[in-house]
């Protein structure tokens, strides 16, 4: 069945309205492994209220916030939403989030890209989060690849399809990274990131996880997104999160809870505030997050 263009765009979602603590902001950060070392110090704002700067908040915390939900899957859609895979995350920080607030996600489907027939589409959902006060904090983009719903705008159909978003870019091929960061990933990590509010049982069960092909429960991409966000952040800005401006990437492969992941960055020549990155798993030498880019102030 070919999905349709105008109720896809069209579709009003919904405004989602968040509210979280102190303690909200201390479980993000520990679900990414903030904490694993008991010694480190730079990390204890994030996990720990008792420092001179107060609770911190990491800024990948915003993927998690003002999120409308699995709206795909709802019945009158028309998604093949069983082929549905999360392809890339781009964000932009316009401010720093409070350590505690309430903000407002306005969520919308910007763009739907026909890739044609047997080759899926590509659909992109814009949040922008904002305080109570409307004041802009990031402005996130979701891009899905729906690998069923390809074809829609062939001819007969008689229906659109959008220019895709500019393409990101791989990592430098010439030259090894300048930074490569190493961080075991805790077995419990899937079950403390669903409290995010993902509770996917794919990230749970292993009956699940082995129904989907994966043999065990699978990591959240966007848990190893934050995971990387971290390790930018340790070597180039001090852990000083207010300083991360953008951060994009596409991910490439699963992540197990229990793995080792290897964060690769590379700092642009032209662009000293810029990074390309990217991150595999050590024990299967597997890139599993590719074609990133970060910026940095």
């Amino acid at each position: 069945m070919t999905i349709s263009y105008s109720k896809i765009k069209e579709r009003q979602l919904q405004t989602i309205r968040s509210y979280y603590t102190g303690r909200d902001t201390m479980l993000y950060a520990l679900s990414l492994g903030l904490g694993n070392d008991p010694l480190d110090v730079s990390l204890l704002p994030y996990v720990f209220e008792g420092t001179s700067r107060g609770l911190c908040t990491l800024p990948t915390q915003a993927v998690v916030l003002g999120y409308p939900g699995f709206w795909a899957r709802d019945p009158d859609v028309g998604i093949d939403w069983l082929r549905l895979v999360h392809g890339e995350q781009r964000m932009r920080v316009h401010r720093p989030l409070p350590s505690e607030a309430t903000v407002v996600g306005h969520n919308r489907v910007t763009h739907l890209t026909d890739k044609g027939e047997g080759k899926g589409a590509i659909m992109v959902t814009e949040r922008r989060l904002e305080s109570i006060d409307g004041e802009l904090l990031a402005t996130l983009q979701q891009v899905s690849f729906l690998r069923g719903d390809g074809g829609f705008s062939t001819v007969g159909a008689g229906q659109p399809s959008d220019p895709p978003l500019p393409a990101l870019s791989s990592v430098p091929e010439d030259r090894e990274p300048d930074i490569v960061d190493v961080q075991a990933i805790r077995p419990e990590a899937a079950l403390l990131y669903r409290l995010m509010g993902d509770p996917n049982p794919l990230h749970a069960d292993p009956v699940v996880a082995t129904a989907a092909g994966f043999g065990r429960p699978i990591l959240h991409g966007l848990a190893t997104y934050g995971m990387v966000a971290a390790a930018l952040l340790r070597h180039c800005a001090d852990f000083d999160g207010s300083r991360l401006r953008g951060l994009d990437v596409r991910f490439a492969a699963p992540v197990f809870p229990g793995e080792t992941l290897v964060t690769e960055i590379w700092k642009d020549e032209s662009e000293p505030l810029e990074f390309r990155l990217r991150a595999r798993v050590l024990e299967r030498d597997k890139i599993v997050l590719s074609h990133g880019w970060a910026e940095l102030v």
